[in-house]
């Protein structure tokens, strides 16, 4: 089987495809083919006979026809815009996040059979008056660009998985912690950073105040969840092809102590303030905290605590405390 990652050269797309590889197999399928699509790729990409990779704008229709093929059996659509990215700029958002999925849909409507189609959304979607607690009940009403992009992409997967064009499933992100490398554009930048920066040595000024609330999951969960996702039947998701993924909500505040206890009191103290109105804006419209009855009934997993997600990333990214 032939299989896409759009985004496959960014931090979860580039996680996801050695997973894929490493088990060889998808919907009791050989993998003969994975496509890794993205406008750059890591350097260390695994010397494999089954990965390509293909660089391009996957909002470009020439492009997406070259990406997905009509042998596709497969698609995770995680390229995007970030969200302090698609808020800065609205035009580009719109033409990453909306036009690049319209082209990969309509690539995907080519194909030989129905693809399974895995699209990374994201909690973005909800703003607003929220409850204490948000179910699986909660109407989506987002409260930037980003955000209204990703739901209005959910609608998309869901249409054309009711005409039959795809199988699709759409996973509501939570913020990912922890992701190595450099900062980036997301808003949620900082929750990695927080993180990752002290271990690393450096000093760290957090842009949000320590009672600030995150729900989120860890690459390995996230990379399991993609792949889960992909497994199921559609029966297993009816009508409804949209699920809020269990996550875990932690403070800064608690970050920070976790980080204390696991790397030491030094390293927590590598932690400084330096608010930023625009950055703290936006992730005020965010949930922190989810019931998610319907995904942990399908088989989705959390994190079990934030220390279990900061050791996990030490030993992943094999972390030399500094």
């Amino acid at each position: 089987m032939k299989i896409v990652i759009t985004g496959g050269g960014g931090f979860i797309g580039f996680k996801l495809a050695k997973a894929l590889l490493a088990r060889g197999t998808l919907a009791a399928e050989k993998i003969a083919r994975l496509t890794l699509v993205d406008q750059a790729f890591p350097a260390d990409l695994p010397k494999d006979p089954r990965l390509t990779t293909l660089a391009g704008d996957i909002s470009d229709p020439k492009f997406a026809a070259r990406a997905i093929t009509q042998d596709t059996a497969s698609i995770f659509h995680l390229a995007a815009v970030v969200s302090g990215a698609a808020e800065a700029d609205f035009d580009l958002g719109m033409r990453v996040n909306l036009g690049g999925i319209r082209c990969v849909l309509e690539q995907a409507r080519q194909c030989t059979r129905p693809p399974r189609f895995v699209f990374a959304s994201s909690v973005a979607a909800f703003g607003g008056e929220l409850p204490e607690v948000l179910d699986d009940s909660t109407t989506p009403a987002p409260q930037t660009s980003y955000g209204s992009q990703k739901v209005i992409s959910e609608y998309a997967v869901s249409d054309y998985s009711r005409k039959g064009f795809i199988d699709g499933r759409s996973l509501r992100l939570p913020t990912i912690v922890v992701r190595p490398g450099k900062p980036n554009a997301a808003a949620s930048s900082f929750a990695s950073a927080l993180v990752r920066e002290p271990l690393n040595g450096v000093a760290y000024e957090c842009p949000l105040p320590p009672e600030t609330g995150v729900w989120l999951l860890s690459p390995r969960r996230v990379v399991e969840a993609f792949i889960h996702a992909h497994e199921l039947p559609a029966s297993a998701w009816g009508s409804n092809r949209v699920v809020n993924l269990p996550g875990i909500t932690v403070t800064i505040a608690g970050m920070i102590t976790a980080m204390g206890k696991i790397a030491g009191s030094h390293v927590a103290k590598r932690v400084s303030w330096k608010p930023d109105a625009r950055i703290d804006a936006i992730v005020q419209t965010w949930p922190v905290r989810f019931a998610t009855p319907r995904a942990l009934a399908m088989g989705f997993r959390s994190d079990p605590g934030i220390e279990a997600v900061i050791s996990d990333y030490i030993a992943d990214e094999n972390v030399k405390i500094g």
